[in-house]
């Protein structure tokens, strides 16, 4: 680029900021006009929000806040949280375990409902205004008297059971969107797509797959952000993908033993499931992402490659073992076949009861993200050193709690001796507790602590500052007995379950997969096969990390649709997600299913543990400890699920073993430290093409 084209570019880009006003002054002008109208329909003795929140593109809490007045009755009391709903990642994303939203036709049905990943409230009111961000957010406690003690037992007639069925494989095809290139067992060509859509790839991947497939997975391309440009967000273009017209086909909305039927909307990896009209075959298309990410030189054949090395390594501990449509599904099935088939819990493992699934859906966050910004750390940062622990969730598995609860008054907790009190918190435990950090504390901060807005998080570490907050007992026996000075914890009340192994043998399984998949990724002389041997072993860890979720078992969020021309249809206490000129999409909360294999007390135990770790752990073989409570005050940059990032290199040993901290990302400075999660990403990486040699493939 010479002089006078860099001096053109910058006249057309002071065109596009303008434009960029101007459209912003306008759509200003429209929301303020949208706003007088909904207030001057508010007027009205008969108006209703239901009925004006899909007028208005709006949802029916926004209504509200617009118009307080149409707010109905049970709006009158304070809000709670509404559910949070799953993005990309998150992972997620930060992985953060079940499926993607459901989104069927309308009417919507409670079979194809699926779990949320959010954390709300035990008892949330589905019609309340969500909370404001700059509001604070009080967590739940257990009820005093008989009514909190009647909440330490289990659903009845629901736990988890070994299967008495054989799980079915699936006609399975690898399609690339980009180039066209499917991949069907040993047989691959190039198909012609048109345009994309999911009629054009059911009518070519039907045509070049006579026999028909059950499932396909597109391993690069996202047909269903083809119109992205189109939609103010991705999951509106990717619910137009989904709900364009498919002749021949229509929406699978369920069947037998299957339960997680019709499409499911997520912004980057949603699945659609379709019946063709006569019912013959049934088909889903999926994102290969949900597995494992994919890179440009990965085409179709070495991600069936991998899928073949991963069922070949599962089929070596199950002999009945199928790999299923999602890691989470995978994972949860075959844990079901680990049940003891003798012995205490041969009958199942029982699931608790509803409100105490509830408050832990509310207290037990999941991985800790967190950015430290100046002035906490320095504005130019000498370098940043990523480490990442290694499978950590799969360190986490050899005990988890098991039982009833038993409830842990503060009065019963104080009344214990120290060394009962120490045995309680190493046990498995949810507390609920007042902690204070030390007044001479210069570390991060220890455990986590409601931040105003839904399901944030945040970690206290201003000296002096004392706040309330539930927490797992890895965290608070780390904060009591941290290498650096100890808390001053307060027990409030507490559940205390009894040790117990129900994720061990699933867990070992898992982990002897892996380090076979990740020692043939290491060791293989055929580049191919040693990248599909890595793409597997990330499949398992995929398989552990959302299996481990699932068992989360969050309240259910349905999502459907609405022809606009029937907009009185829409429920009336759903959320509008977005609308065009056909149809109104909308989703609303369904609480609680009966899923046998809801376990969020396992979920949360592992989480806690990992997060602990993330500040402390010990490894045995050498007598030597990692975290961050190890790095020097002052350098520890961000915590990002299970990674540290850092301004000095440590030595911390790396055996490639499960929870280990392996070096991923180095990238020398002066740097300036980062302040939004988009720079950090930016630094991490820069930091891991900088890292070389690279770091081996039996990594995390």
């Amino acid at each position: 680029m010479d002089t006078q084209s860099y001096n053109a570019a910058l006249a057309d880009l002071r065109t596009v900021r303008d434009d960029i006003k101007k459209t912003q002054t306008a759509l200003a002008k429209l929301e303020a006009e949208r706003d007088k109208r909904i207030a001057r329909l508010a007027a009205y003795d008969k108006a209703k929000a239901e009925r004006i929140a899909p007028a208005a593109g709006l949802s029916l809490a926004e209504v509200v806040d617009r118009a307080p007045a149409l707010a109905p009755q049970p709006l009158a009391a304070p809000a709670e949280p509404a559910p949070d709903l799953a993005t990309a990642a998150e992972p997620a994303h930060a992985p953060q375990g079940g499926e993607p939203q459901p989104h069927v036709p309308q009417p919507a049905a409670p079979a194809v409902d699926t779990p949320a990943t959010g954390t709300p409230q035990p008892t949330p009111s589905p019609a309340a205004p969500a909370g404001r961000e700059d509001e604070p957010r009080t967590l739940p406690s257990i009820p005093d008297g008989e009514e909190g003690d009647a909440w330490f037992t289990h659903t009845k007639n629901l736990a988890s059971t070994r299967p008495n069925f054989t799980q079915q494989a699936r006609s399975t095809v690898f399609l690339d969107t980009d180039t066209g290139i499917l991949v069907h067992r040993s047989d691959t060509r190039r198909l012609d797509l048109g345009t994309c859509s999911a009629a054009d790839l059911l009518n070519a991947v039907f045509h070049a797959v006579p026999e028909g497939a059950e499932r396909i997975y597109i391993t690069a391309g996202a047909p269903w952000h083809r119109d992205a440009d189109r939609h103010p967000y991705l999951r509106d273009a990717v619910a137009a993908w989904l709900n364009a017209p498919t002749p021949g086909w229509r929406t699978d909305t369920g069947r037998g033993r299957d339960r997680m039927a019709g499409h499911f909307v997520h912004a980057r990896h949603p699945v659609a499931r379709y019946l063709r009209d006569d019912e013959s075959q049934h088909v889903e298309i999926r994102s290969m992402g949900e597995w494992f990410d994919l890179e440009p030189g990965d085409d179709p054949a070495t991600a069936r490659d991998a899928f073949v090395l991963l069922w070949q390594a599962l089929r070596r501990h199950w002999d009945d073992a199928v790999v299923m449509g999602s890691p989470s599904q995978t994972g949860r099935d075959l844990w079901t076949r680990t049940i003891p088939a003798r012995g205490q819990y041969s009958d199942g493992y029982p699931v608790l009861s509803e409100e105490l699934r509830g408050l832990l859906h509310a207290t037990a966050g999941q991985g800790r993200n967190e950015l430290l910004a100046p002035p906490r750390v320095p504005e130019m940062l000498p370098q940043l050193v990523e480490y990442d622990r290694t499978f950590a969730y799969a360190k986490h598995t050899w005990k988890s709690p098991v039982g009833t609860p038993k409830r842990i008054t503060g009065r019963t907790f104080a009344a214990w001796s120290e060394k009962e009190q120490a045995r309680a918190l190493y046990g498995c435990g949810h507390w609920h507790i007042r902690a204070a950090v030390p007044d001479t504390w210069d570390h991060v901060g220890l455990l986590p602590a409601p931040a105003p807005g839904d399901r944030a998080w945040h970690y206290p570490a201003t000296p002096g500052a004392t706040f309330t907050t539930w927490a797992g007992g890895p965290e608070v026996h780390t904060a009591l007995t941290n290498p650096l000075s100890p808390w001053k914890i307060e027990v409030l009340d507490g559940l205390l379950w009894e040790d117990g192994k129900p994720l061990d043998d699933w867990a070992k399984k898992l982990k002897e997969a892996w380090s076979n998949l990740s020692a043939q990724a290491h060791f293989q002389q055929d580049p191919a096969q040693a990248r599909a041997a890595h793409l597997a072993s990330r499949a398992i860890r995929a398989i552990v990390l959302y299996g481990i979720g699932s068992f989360a078992q969050r309240p259910r969020m349905v999502t459907g649709t609405t022809p606009r021309t029937q907009e009185r249809d829409v429920p009336a206490d759903a959320e509008i997600i977005g609308f065009d000129d056909e149809v109104i999409t909308w989703q609303k909360p369904t609480g609680f299913s009966r899923d046998p294999n809801a376990h969020p007390e396992w979920a949360a135990a592992i989480w806690s543990g990992a997060r602990a770790a993330l500040l402390t752990q010990r490894h045995r073989a050498s007598d030597t400890y990692a975290g961050a409570l190890h790095a020097a005050p002052g350098t520890v940059i961000a915590f990002r699920t299970d990674a540290l990032y850092l301004t000095q290199p440590q030595a911390w040993p790396y055996h490639q073993q499960p929870g280990d901290y392996l070096k991923k990302g180095h990238l020398t400075g002066p740097l300036a430290a980062p302040t939004t999660e988009e720079q950090l990403l930016t630094l991490r990486d820069a930091g891991r093409a900088a890292l070389t040699p690279a770091p081996t493939t039996a990594g995390a």
